[in-house]
């Protein structure tokens, strides 16, 4: 299956409730949208094949989310009529997400496509491109990241930090490239009478929970596998991003800018 083709940028209208059945074997778009809409439970490469990876996101989903004591592993209706019901329940706030450098739309300007810092190996974690949104795969996570949190006695999280591009970080100093689309930042409102240690220890219980629950790493070592920065450079906030994936996974339609695109 070509990445970016029409039926990839139909998928949004055909993952639908009442859809016949996904499971192990099928393929397609659908599949796809599926993979990531379940992203935030366990997690796999969307693909669009139907394998054990995704099997097991949709058995994640019908035994924490659904409660269904023996999942099947079938998305079924019933199945779509849960996930409708948690995206309402957990919406995505576009406006905590957009960059605030008051000079680009929210999103960037679709820069620097193919460019690297020329003092760095051509990844893309060098990568300069400005995208076009945030990619899906973070927000549809971020999404799983509050409901996992939530159900383990968390304070619920915020989003401190989405999309900066180069004006924004011209004026800041920086030289990062993650929040380009590929990352955003979340954290937790401070407790009554509590210090930076605990906050730290707070962050480090979280990412451990996401390791098991989400499938995050820490760290960037593994190949297509969504990111946690890892506690030396994000002590106290959790930076979730997508920056280890091949570039076929990384393709325009994949980035959003509205929660009407998701």
């Amino acid at each position: 299956m070509a990445f970016g083709d029409k039926s990839l940028q139909r998928r949004d209208k055909s993952l639908q409730r009442g859809n016949k059945s996904l499971q192990r074997g099928d393929k397609g778009a659908d599949v796809v949208e599926l993979q990531l809409k379940l992203n935030g439970f366990r997690g796999t490469v969307w693909d669009g094949d139907f394998g054990p990876g995704s099997e097991l996101q949709v058995m994640a989903f019908q035994r924490e989310v659904m409660k269904t004591p023996s999942p099947s592993g079938i998305f079924d209706a019933n199945s779509f009529d849960a996930l409708h019901e948690f995206e309402i329940n957990n919406p995505i706030d576009f406006a905590s997400i957009r960059c605030p450098c008051g000079q680009c739309d929210g999103f960037g300007q679709g820069r620097f496509k193919n460019k690297y810092r020329a003092d760095k190996p051509k990844i893309e974690a060098y990568h300069r491109r400005e995208y076009p949104g945030v990619h899906k795969a973070i927000l549809y996570a971020f999404r799983a990241v509050c409901f996992h949190l939530k159900n383990h006695d968390f304070p619920l999280p915020i989003l401190t930090s989405g999309y900066r591009c180069w004006i924004h970080n011209e004026i800041k100093g920086r030289r990062s490239t993650n929040h380009m689309g590929k990352a955003i930042d979340i954290d937790f409102p401070a407790q009554p009478g509590e210090f930076k240690r605990d906050d730290a220890e707070r962050c480090d219980r979280a990412r451990d929970l996401l390791v098991d629950k989400a499938g995050f790493q820490i760290g960037w070592h593994g190949n297509n596998r969504k990111a946690l920065e890892p506690a030396s450079i994000a002590p106290t906030w959790l930076n979730m991003d997508v920056r280890c994936y091949s570039q076929k996974y990384l393709a325009d339609t994949f980035f959003v800018t509205d929660e009407s695109q998701l």
